[in-house]
């Protein structure tokens, strides 16, 4: 038994040593089923919230009102919350009130049978109310009773149909997925960081291609993506592209996305064509995108934005957009200009990027090979020497700071990376010649 377990079974063997039922719940126990070790423990029980904190030396009551307090032990937490039966949802995401019930009411009122399971930890008994084990031996993602009932509680449990399906390789139930396609268009009354949180999960847990087939079958992609969907029959010339359109271009790519990838490589891999719908235009029988990676970088940092990512986030998703195709002139670059350029903060994901984009198209990596051999020489080098001059040093030389600093450093710095400058005192004259004069 693993120290997570152990513990978690610590606050159950404390429950039922005071007299009060108390079972692993939710995903543990389906994680446990599926022969996956749980990345943590929930605990349910008939114990009442205020009966939980005086039992346990450190509780957060983080949603007491709903009979949800956690358990620290070990320097671990559990979440322990009281069996119950919900109120109605006025918001799409809490009941306005509960009732505290027993263990199978409280299974009927979660989101998914292979999620509404409980396991007693004591004697390694599954207790299942809803058919859960069968499905999750059949593969299915079956909502608790009632679909669109579920859904109308919380609006979200719809990404997360799409999630669990994607993660596990389930298929959805018929009737589960007919009232995600009906209800759709409720999605937006979720918050956008939740909505946020889910998709990104669907990319970074394994199968994002399925994950997003599901999204656009279901209907949710033209409501909480439409700049992807806006992708679907945008043509692209088919020397450089001959599996077909953006979207499916853009659905290879993800195809090539391996769980735990970060969260920054899946947006850009999913971002990096946005702006080509916006940016398409036929000339002499090919299509072209003039534009699209600025524009992309624009709207990549929109739709990050939008999904409540961070700002480092975005920042960086907006880079691989605006940079995705700068590899393709690397064999052209001074030495000096490819080494700023395999020296950039988040090369390694910018050419991974490239590598997916050129497997999903027309197979050719030689851009990519050539960079990422570059990069490995450079990384055998010594540190980037320090600069020969700065800033103080213009002053002194009579220039007035403003844009021009950073065009003349600039000029410095790549004269010194091609070796053509070793010493301050060449520097200093170099920057004399070109921009003081006589």
């Amino acid at each position: 038994m693993n120290e997570l377990r152990e513990a978690a079974t610590t606050v159950v063997r404390r429950l039922r040593d005071a007299g009060y039922e108390a079972v692993f719940a939710g995903g543990c126990v389906r994680d446990r089923l599926l022969g996956l070790e749980p990345s943590d423990y929930d605990v349910a029980t008939n114990a009442l919230p205020d009966v939980v904190q005086s039992l346990f030396e450190k509780t957060v009551p983080v949603g007491k009102q709903f009979g949800i307090i956690v358990v620290v032990v070990g320097g671990m937490t559990f979440e322990v919350a009281t069996f119950r039966e919900d109120g109605p949802y006025l918001d799409g995401r809490r009941p306005e009130s509960v009732r505290f019930a027993d263990a199978r009411t409280d299974a009927l009122r979660r989101d998914f049978t292979v999620n509404a399971m409980f396991e007693d930890p004591i004697d390694g008994r599954t207790i299942d109310y809803v058919g859960g084990r069968k499905d999750l031996h059949r593969g299915i993602v079956r909502a608790v009773g009632e679909p669109r009932l579920r859904f109308a509680e919380d609006r979200l449990r719809m990404l997360r149909a799409v999630r669990f399906a994607t993660r596990f390789g389930f298929e959805i139930d018929d009737t589960t997925f007919a009232a995600i396609r009906a209800d759709a268009a409720h999605l937006p009354e979720v918050s956008a960081e939740r909505i946020g949180e889910e998709i990104v999960r669907i990319l970074t847990e394994g199968g994002a291609r399925r994950g997003f087939d599901l999204l656009d079958s279901s209907g949710l992609l033209s409501v909480v993506l439409p700049e992807i969907f806006a992708m679907k029959g945008c043509e692209q010339s088919p020397d450089h592209h001959p599996e077909g359109d953006v979207f499916v271009h853009t659905l290879l790519c993800l195809s090539h996305l391996a769980a735990g990838c970060s969260e920054t490589l899946a947006l850009g891999v999913l971002l990096h064509d946005v702006a080509k719908p916006s940016t398409a235009v036929l000339r002499d029988g090919r299509w072209t995108f003039y534009g699209h990676l600025e524009q992309g970088a624009t709207m990549a940092e929109e739709v990050c934005t939008r999904l409540r990512r961070s700002r480092a986030t975005t920042d960086r998703v907006s880079f691989l957009v605006a940079q995705h195709l700068r590899h393709c002139s690397a064999k052209e670059m001074r030495a000096a200009t490819l080494k700023r350029f395999l020296r950039q903060d988040g090369i390694d994901e910018l050419l991974e990027l490239t590598r997916v984009d050129g497997l999903s198209s027309n197979g050719d990596l030689g851009y990519y090979e050539y960079c990422r051999a570059a990069l490995d020489e450079l990384r055998k080098e010594k540190a980037p020497p320090e600069p020969l001059i700065n800033g103080h040093d213009l002053i002194e030389l009579g220039l007035e700071p403003g844009p021009l600093f950073s065009r003349i450093l600039e000029a410095v710095e790549d004269s010194q990376l091609e070796g053509d400058l070793v010493s301050r005192e060449q520097a200093i004259e170099f920057v004399r010649a070109r921009w003081i004069g006589n």
